[in-house]
């Protein structure tokens, strides 16, 4: 099948999940969403593993997935907890700065030079955020907000860790010759036991989590199998394609989800976010080398 096509349709149900998780995360606690999704994403992907040739998985690309779906974890905990405390259209944007946070990176510790076309987009990415968070009359606000909103660093600790893992995604796949199939069953799994951990860690007992369970089972369910979409479709398209392509396609995602849930949850100034989501979108691209 055609990348393009994969990674557009990885966009679409990224962004329906999205709009469903903030749906969910309206009554329940982020942690508890995480666990209850993992353990049903693992049970969804049990039967994939009748079909996976295990002579074909290496002990290196399940350490490799081991430790990306750690971090993948760490990272999707974070992205719930923002979006359960920040509007949708404000949270969902803000991961697009992946590429400028690489490209930066690159430059600090790597001593990577930085082009006229990237930093041309870092240009954009900074001027979309300002424009995403600017309030009329205060200049100086979407500094304070940065300063001060947990749920904007709970965002750019998630932005940290995806960097991370996207390079793994396509370390796994090229490199250790890992299957987009068994990648995906077997970062169910893992991603499950992690979240189980947490759990355990955060004192979660399996009545509190059958209680959240029984009010928002609907939406978990919902998510859960958009979650498998989205993933699969993305590992099938890097699988195919180069990153850095496949994740600007994605980044779609983030208009969509950001201006449909915008106006199903009735949030505000959903022109202007627009807006900055368009420079946002357009600076990631020029940092990706996109066309």
């Amino acid at each position: 099948m055609n990348w393009m096509l994969l990674a557009f349709a990885s966009a679409l149900l990224s962004a329906a999940a999205s709009i469903t998780e903030k749906k969910a995360l309206l009554g329940m606690r982020a942690l508890d969403f995480s666990v209850l999704l993992a353990l049903l994403n693992a049970a969804i992907a049990l039967p994939f593993f009748f079909a996976v040739d295990f002579a074909q998985v290496s002990g290196p690309a399940l350490t490799v997935l081991a430790v990306k779906n750690l971090l993948g974890a760490l990272a999707f905990l974070s992205v719930m907890s923002a979006i359960r405390n920040l509007e949708l259209s404000r949270a969902l944007p803000m991961l697009v700065l992946t590429p400028g946070l690489v490209a930066l990176c690159a430059y600090l510790f790597l001593g990577e030079s930085l082009s006229l076309r990237e930093i041309g987009g870092m240009g954009l990415l900074l001027a979309g955020t300002y424009v995403l968070e600017m309030k009329k009359g205060d200049a100086l606000a979407p500094l304070r907000i940065f300063i001060t909103s947990r749920g904007h660093w709970l965002v750019l600790a998630a932005l940290a860790l995806f960097t991370i893992t996207a390079v793994l995604d396509r370390l796994l796949l090229t490199d250790l010759h890992l299957r987009p199939l068994p990648m995906m069953a077997f970062q169910q799994v893992f991603t499950a036991g992690y979240f189980v951990l947490f759990a355990i860690a955060a004192g979660r007992t399996p009545g509190r989590l059958g209680t959240a369970a029984r009010g928002n089972g609907r939406w978990i369910l919902i998510v859960a199998i958009l979650t498998f979409g989205y993933r699969y479709a993305q590992i099938e398209a890097t699988a195919l394609a180069a990153v850095a392509l496949v994740l600007a396609i994605k980044r779609l995602s983030v208009f969509f989800g950001s201006m449909i849930g915008g106006r199903l949850f009735h949030e505000s100034d959903l022109l202007r976010k627009a807006l900055a989501i368009i420079v946002l979108l357009i600076g990631a691209a020029l940092i990706a080398g996109t066309p």
